[in-house]
C-alpha cells in the first residue's frame, strides 16, 4: 500500500469528457484507485460515476454513461465523409437535437423569453435528463458512505462563489452534480436550497484548490486530468480560432491555479513548512489535432472512441513512469510533474 493518498482531479470539457474514462482505465487495470475524487462539470458526472460504484462495476457504469444512448443521439453513419466534415456535423446534430440521457433542447428560442420554464435561470437545453441517468448510473449511498471521498465544485450564479459539494461534510445527490455542470447558456441553474448553481468550470475549470487548500498532513499523489489544453498551433480557420479560444479561457485558469501553489508552497518552505507533501501530476488531452469548433458537442461515436484511446494511452504512460519510480511522491513540498507533452 502507498504511504500516500491518491487524488484524482477531472476538470470540464463535456463530450471531451471520455478521454477521463480513458485515464481512468489505465490506472484502475493497474491497480491504482483513488482515495478522493474532485470533479467539476463532466468532470463531476465522471468522478461521481467512480466514487459511487463498486471497483469492479465503475468502467461498466463509464461506458455505459459514454455509449450510444439510443436512437435519436447521434446521426446516421457519417464514416463516409471527410473527418472535419464529420465531427461538424456531429456538433450540429448535438445542438439540434441535445443528447439523450443527458440534456434535450427547450425548442428554437430555448427559454430565453419563457423564464418560467427553467426557474434557474434562461437556457437552451434542459437538463432533467441528466438527472435520471445520474440515478441509474450511481449508487449515491455508496457514494456518500464508500471509501473513496467525492467532492464537486460549482458556482453561486449571483454571488460568483465558488461552493464545493463534499461527501465528507454533506450528502451530495443528483442536483448538486447537475449544478457543477451547468454551464451557462446551455444549461440552466440548479437550484440548492434556496441558491442558484452553475457550472464550477466557469471558475476552476481544474479543481486543484479544494485539494490543495486541505488541512491535512497526508502526503498526496495529485493527477489532474484537463482536457483542455494551454498550447497549440496557430489557428488557421475561423473554426480553429473559436476552439482555440474556448482552450484558452479554460487552460488558463488551470496554469494560474498552478503557478499561485506553486508561490505558496516557496513561501512556506520559508517558514515553517506546514504544507503538506504534494507530488501534482498533470495529464492533459493535447493531441486534438482533429477536433473541430465545438468540440464540446460532438458525442459521435468515434470521437468518443478516440478521446477515450488517447486518454488510456496517456494514463498507461503515467502509469509506467509512476512504477518506474520517474516520478517521486512523498518529497516536501509540491512538486509538479507535467505529462502533458505541451
Amino acid at each position: 500500500m502507498p504511504d500516500y493518498q491518491i487524488v484524482l482531479v477531472l476538470s470540464g470539457g463535456n463530450a471531451l469528457g471520455a478521454y477521463h474514462a480513458g485515464v481512468y482505465e489505465a490506472l484502475h487495470e493497474s491497480g491504482i484507485e483513488p482515495d478522493w475524487v474532485v470533479g467539476a462539470s463532466i468532470g463531476a458526472i465522471t468522478g461521481a460515476i467512480i466514487a459511487g460504484n463498486r471497483r469492479e462495476d465503475r468502467l461498466d457504469r463509464l461506458r455505459a454513461l459514454w455509449q450510444p444512448a439510443g436512437p435519436g443521439s447521434s446521426p446516421a453513419s457519417l464514416g463516409w465523409m471527410p473527418e472535419t466534415m464529420r465531427r461538424t456535423m456531429s456538433v450540429m446534430w448535438t445542438m439540434a437535437v441535445g443528447r439523450p440521457g443527458i440534456f434535450a433542447p427547450l425548442g428554437p428560442l430555448g427559454s430565453w423569453w419563457l423564464p418560467d420554464v427553467c426557474a434557474g435561470s434562461p437556457s437552451l437545453y434542459e437538463s432533467a435528463p441528466l438527472g435520471k441517468t445520474l440515478e441509474r448510473l450511481i449508487d449515491f449511498d455508496l457514494l456518500q458512505s464508500g471509501s473513496v471521498r467525492y467532492a464537486a465544485l460549482a458556482v453561486d450564479i449571483e454571488t460568483g462563489e465558488e461552493v464545493i459539494f463534499d461527501t465528507r461534510h454533506q450528502r451530495v445527490e443528483p442536483d448538486h452534480i447537475r449544478a457543477s455542470a451547468a454551464l451557462l447558456t446551455a444549461f440552466p441553474a440548479i437550484e440548492i436550497d434556496g441558491r442558484a448553481f452553475v457550472d464550477g468550470g466557469l471558475s476552476s475549470n481544474l479543481p486543484l484548490d479544494p485539494v490543495l487548500g486541505e488541512d491535512s498532513c497526508a502526503p498526496l499523489l495529485c493527477i489532474a486530468v484537463d482536457l483542455l489544453p494551454l498550447t497549440s498551433g496557430r489557428p488557421k480557420t475561423l473554426g480553429d480560432v473559436a476552439g482555440r479560444m474556448q482552450d484558452l479561457v479554460f487552460a488558463a485558469q488551470s496554469r494560474r491555479t498552478m503557478e499561485h501553489w506553486k508561490r505558496r508552497y516557496e513561501a512556506d518552505s520559508q517558514k515553517d513548512g506546514s504544507l503538506p507533501p504534494v507530488t501534482l501530476v498533470r495529464l492533459s488531452y493535447t493531441d486534438q489535432g482533429a477536433e473541430v469548433a465545438g468540440k464540446a458537442m460532438d458525442f459521435s461515436s468515434e470521437s468518443v472512441r478516440r478521446r477515450w484511446a488517447a486518454g488510456l494511452k496517456d494514463g498507461q504512460a503515467l502509469v509506467s513512469r509512476l512504477q518506474a519510480g520517474d516520478i517521486r511522491t512523498g518529497l516536501s513540498g509540491l512538486a509538479i510533474a507535467d505529462e502533458a507533452m505541451e
